[in-house]
């Protein structure tokens, strides 16, 4: 379970994040985390939360509100670390889905771009649906595909959350 004050990272995305206050400290209402993003770090993929917003605040003073349902994504292609405070609003399972996706990535279980295979993936989205998702194709057909594939990575062995050994 996340605390305030746990960081996590990302080897592959360059992604450092450090939880400033947890779902649990604000019953469900918001997760504030810092975020540091490495030279040439970035998100996995662009997506949506839909009935989540994300509020980020550059530390050097630009915001930008990310509503719920808007596609986006972030990249650092510069030469220095970035660093930003991002708050999420409901927390939802903002922080089970990050400990997955960042503890995947740092035991080697991910490829180049920080995504498990395709089975596991879908175990996790599929778990996940409410929370983020991809831009497109439309989500009924993103289910249809979750429905087929999350039942074979389950067979698999794959869970939705991941817990290292």
């Amino acid at each position: 379970m996340i605390r305030q004050g746990d960081t996590i990272e990302n080897p592959i995305t360059g992604e450092r994040v450090t939880f400033l206050k947890t779902s649990s400290e604000t019953d469900g209402e918001l997760v504030v985390i810092d975020t540091t993003v490495a030279p040439g770090g970035f998100v996995v993929a662009e997506h949506v939360h839909p009935y989540q917003s994300e509020r980020f605040e550059v530390l050097s003073g630009d915001v930008v509100m990310v509503e719920p349902g808007t596609p986006h994504r972030f990249r650092n292609p510069g030469s220095e670390e970035i660093r930003f405070r991002t708050e999420v609003r409901p927390a939802l399972t903002f922080e089970t889905f990050l400990e997955t996706m960042f503890g995947l990535a740092s035991d080697g279980k991910t490829n180049g771009n920080g995504l498990p295979n395709a089975f596991h993936l879908a175990v996790i989205m599929s778990e996940q649906f409410d929370l983020v998702r991809l831009p497109s194709p439309p989500a009924w057909m993103q289910r249809i595909g979750l429905g087929f594939a999350s039942p074979l990575g389950r067979l698999f062995g794959y869970e939705p959350t991941y817990i290292p050994a």
